[in-house]
């Protein structure tokens, strides 16, 4: 039996976290018109720092805007940064201890303004915070390695998928794209796309193992090509599965992408299915094995 550690390139289409491995020029990546879409996508640490940096800076101005109205905080040292920072703290949270209360018009203004400012503050951080806890997302394991060997007589790319979390994902679709670079008759440069044709693209139920599977017969892109070429044209093999969560029923999408380093040829995956008497004679699936593949023409149990 052999193992095959995922190899690292720096031209595959996706990167191993799954993004897009393309750098932009040109164009500004930040508009603030897409501050809502920043705000669900970056990191949970980020998001927090973001949040804090925030807070910190409303507080600020608005201690500063205190201090500019002169002595107006009762009990508040004159010109003191940190007792306008904080009673501006206090305002803005609503908390109001009392022992620092506005005193002038100016100020009781102010504390109008900023009770408003938190509030809408409260309601966009809460709704912020629950967008990003109610986004749907998936659990999908792929193989590290897709392999290509006969089946039925056919070489067939073959790959592995399966459903990390143990409930129903409906009406899963996969499709599976072969991306790869071409010079066409006029001497141009382009990343040509070739949708390839799925023994099964589409599952009711979506529950375990899924072994995804595609014939290189003379109608697919692959027909011919070998490891050497797949190398020239920096191939890759960019997968991507949608279905709908039975669980929170929202659609749900993964993707996944194989470099041409990840194809191997004349191998086959080992079989993880076995009759486990220990769970009283039902299916077991083995998941430790679930990456592993062995030589075409092996036997694919122990």
């Amino acid at each position: 039996m052999a193992k095959r550690q995922r190899p690292s390139s720096s031209k595959r289409f996706l990167s191993t976290n799954r993004q897009f491995n393309v750098v932009g020029r040109g164009d500004s990546l930040f508009r603030w018109g897409d501050l809502y879409y920043l705000i669900l996508t970056i990191s949970w640490p980020w998001f927090f720092v973001l949040l804090a940096l925030g807070y910190a800076i409303a507080n600020s101005l608005f201690a500063i805007a205190y201090l500019a109205g002169g002595d107006g905080i009762e009990n508040a040292q004159p010109g003191s940064f940190k007792d306008a920072f904080f009673f501006s703290v206090q305002t803005m949270a609503s908390i109001g201890y009392g022992a620092m209360y506005p005193r002038t018009l100016y100020a009781n203004f102010l504390v109008t303004i900023e009770s408003l400012v938190g509030l809408l503050g409260i309601a966009m951080g809460s709704g912020l915070m629950f967008a990003r806890f109610s986004r749907p997302t998936a659990r999908v394991l792929f193989s590290r390695v897709a392999v290509i060997s006969r089946y039925d007589g056919v070489p067939t790319l073959m790959f592995r998928a399966a459903n990390q979390r143990r409930n129903f994902i409906v009406e899963a679709q996969i499709n599976v794209t072969m991306v790869r670079n071409e010079i066409n008759r006029e001497g141009e440069f382009m990343r040509r796309f070739y949708d390839l044709k799925l023994v099964r693209s589409h599952t009711p139920i979506f529950a375990l193992s899924w072994t995804v599977m595609h014939p290189i017969d003379e109608t697919s892109p692959l027909y011919g090509a070998t490891l050497a070429t797949l190398a020239q044209t920096e191939t890759d093999i960019v997968i991507t599965l949608i279905g709908l969560d039975e669980t929170v029923s929202q659609n749900i999408h993964a993707r996944h992408s194989f470099s041409d380093k990840e194809i191997l040829w004349n191998m086959r995956f080992v079989d993880i299915f076995s009759s486990d008497r220990r769970q009283d004679g039902r299916r077991l699936i083995d998941y430790t094995r679930f990456h592993d593949v062995v030589p075409e023409g092996l036997g694919t149990g122990d």
